[in-house]
């Protein structure tokens, strides 16, 4: 079986494995654990960050993040696609008690006039804005990269009103990788930084955050308010070590093996297939007479997994268990089967 579905379903490598048999631990809620702080420590450096948490997913990690900003009652701009509004379960207004405000952008970037527009006046009719959230690669966008002018101007209009801004960075990996943008640059443009280990970096376990200390301190506590403060987790800090240490670099060939399925799906009657900026390959089926659950029933039969990404838009992702043979594999099996679509 060929896994497209997500970059999330990498196994850890053998230095992951060995990393996390010999790590040396210590008890984290009493901050006593050498591997999590050495894995902190590196990520806030990249980053171009005060300093670090690790946590147990980028869910966690964003909603840290948004708890940790706002206040009861407070809004939060974010995109109308993005992540932290369709797929974390509510939870901004579950847990923080928080107002989602989407607006719609343009491959997931938002519109800056829009988004002055939304920022809500001195008023006791209104929530205050709290947070802007943005999110690089975008995943519902089919994992374009945001262009650092946009994140630029969107912080600096943060910034006249002092407001602070969240990146969900999840596969930020990707975008520095696709665009030869350094991941500082990108830190640059925000307070605070959610970034996934165990998507394209293939760590079994984590994300971190990042920020300024002061921040950190406070999302500590909120990190243990929501169970993750854990115990010996160099255990799992370990092969997170190896994946942001040894896997960056070789994003760039989950990138090319994207391009070329979609160069090979795009040769077959009845795809359209979205131009590719990173890992993430959406092609829309309905030209074929299927919908997205029946293409992907078919695709099973050809032991291919890839997932829904609307009533007839399927996502193929690319990642580090699927290498370039797969990916020709997977071509030869889809073209062979829609050849008289």
């Amino acid at each position: 079986m060929i896994d497209l579905r997500s970059d999330t379903v990498t196994k850890p490598t053998r230095a992951m494995r060995q990393a996390a048999l010999e790590a040396e631990v210590g008890d984290d809620v009493y901050e006593e654990d050498p591997t999590v702080k050495k894995l902190e420590a590196k990520a806030a450096e990249m980053l171009g960050k005060d300093a670090a948490l690790f946590v147990t997913s980028g869910t966690q990690g964003n909603q840290i993040a948004v708890l940790t900003h706002c206040n009861p009652g407070d809004e939060v701009l974010l995109e109308a696609n993005a992540h932290l509004f369709l797929y974390e379960g509510a939870s901004m207004s579950a847990l923080a008690g928080v107002q989602p405000r989407t607006i719609t952008g343009q491959k997931g970037a938002m519109d800056l006039a829009e988004i002055k527009a939304a920022i809500r006046p001195d008023d006791i009719h209104f929530p205050e804005t709290g947070l802007i959230c943005l999110e690089n690669t975008h995943n519902k966008a089919g994992g374009t990269v945001i262009p650092l002018e946009n994140m630029q101007t969107i912080y600096e209009i943060a910034r006249e009103h002092s407001i602070p801004v969240h990146l969900d960075g999840a596969r930020l990996f990707n975008a520095s990788i696709a665009s030869g943008i350094s991941l500082k640059r990108y830190g640059d443009q925000t307070d605070t930084i959610q970034v996934c280990l165990s998507k394209g970096l293939g760590a079994p376990v984590g994300s971190v955050i990042a920020g300024s200390a002061d921040f950190i301190r406070k999302a500590r506590k909120w990190r243990k308010r929501l169970g993750g403060g854990l115990r010996q987790v160099g255990m799992i800090a370990a092969p997170a070590y190896v994946a942001l240490t040894e896997m960056v670099d070789r994003l760039a060939d989950d990138h090319e093996h994207a391009r070329r399925l979609a160069s090979g799906l795009s040769e077959v009657k009845g795809l359209q297939v979205e131009e590719v900026e990173t890992n993430i390959v959406l092609a829309h089926v309905g030209g074929t007479g299927r919908t997205a659950a029946e293409f992907l029933e078919e695709l099973k039969v050809d032991d291919i997994l890839a997932v829904p990404f609307g009533p007839e838009t399927v996502r193929f992702v690319t990642n580090y268990d699927v290498n370039e043979a797969a990916i020709e594999t997977v071509i030869h099996r889809i073209q062979l089967r829609y050849k008289d679509a």
